[in-house]
């Protein structure tokens, strides 16, 4: 049996922070559309690694009705095969479209682990922070998120799948490490986004599993952001590549959505976008 999230105690009693209240207030999800500046993302690798197709997609996210967008340097595929990049090379590729993102009107958040390029990301106008190791991983990220009072999104991450665990418990005991790191640097608690991190460390099996029991990780009390959009679990229901599983995301995403997810991050903005509203509406007729 999975064991019950302790509560942390809160050292900030400070307000969930704005843009946290505006994402949150209405009655389905928030979408974070997905710009990849990389050469070697598993579902868009290369497809937007110059600065002129970069930028016109962030313009197609938002017209597509993206809440924010979620800018990444790294690929940080969850099935290895990745090339770690320096720091100073996730700038490079960040630099030349980043503030024209910003420009865009919608909260840009950054993806990396890396509180270097955090802080420039911060610097460029990025808004919140998305960290793929859970503030677990670089030892300066959780005080420069503190210091700069801004969202952060806590990811669970493992090195390696091990079918072996209970999945729901390594979960629950990893963002309770989390909490506790994030509450010795001083974060407000409130400004805390946690992420399943489906297909980071886990199998198709564990992927599945944290989706059907995501209202566990409720216990929290904190916002609850699923990305399971072109994963490879999908494709053991029926094989497909990562551009081919749009129906397998939506119906991964619209399960989140019912099980508590305030924020879904999906490639294909429009369709999540539709499938949300209509989902929601519906609800609303019972």
């Amino acid at each position: 049996m999975s064991a019950t999230p302790s509560r942390l105690p809160v050292t900030a009693k400070a307000p969930r922070h704005p843009l946290l209240r505006k994402l949150l207030a209405r009655s389905y999800p928030a979408v974070m559309g997905v710009l990849n500046v990389t050469p070697d993302s598993f579902s868009d690798g290369g497809h937007f690694y110059a600065p002129g197709p970069a930028i016109r997609h962030a313009q197609r996210l938002v017209a597509e009705g993206a809440d924010i967008i979620d800018v990444g340097a790294e690929s940080t595929r969850p099935y290895g095969g990745a090339s770690p990049v320096t720091d100073d090379e996730e700038i490079r590729r960040l630099k030349p479209i980043l503030r024209d993102v910003v420009k865009l009107g919608i909260p840009v958040s950054i993806d990396s682990m890396k509180a270097k390029v955090v802080a420039f990301a911060l610097d460029a106008g990025a808004a919140i922070a998305n960290d793929v190791w859970g503030l677990q991983r670089d030892p300066d990220m959780a005080r420069l998120v503190a210091a700069r009072h801004v969202p952060v999104i806590v990811m669970h991450n493992r090195d390696m799948a091990d079918p072996a665990i209970d999945i729901i418990k390594d979960m629950s005991d990893f963002f309770a490490r989390s909490l506790d790191i994030a509450a010795k640097a001083g974060i407000a608690e409130a400004n805390i986004v946690l992420d399943p991190g489906i297909g980071f460390g886990k199998t198709a099996e564990q992927s599945m599993t944290a989706l059907a029991r995501l209202d566990h990780f409720k216990s929290f009390g904190l916002p609850i952001l699923v990305g399971a959009s072109r994963k490879r679990f999908i494709a053991t229901v029926g094989p497909a590549e990562p551009e081919e599983r749009l129906g397998g995301s939506i119906a991964a995403h619209l399960i989140a959505a019912q099980r508590g997810a305030a924020i879904i991050r999906a490639h294909d903005v429009a369709e999540t976008v539709q499938a949300l509203r209509l989902a929601a509406a519906i609800e609303d007729k019972r």
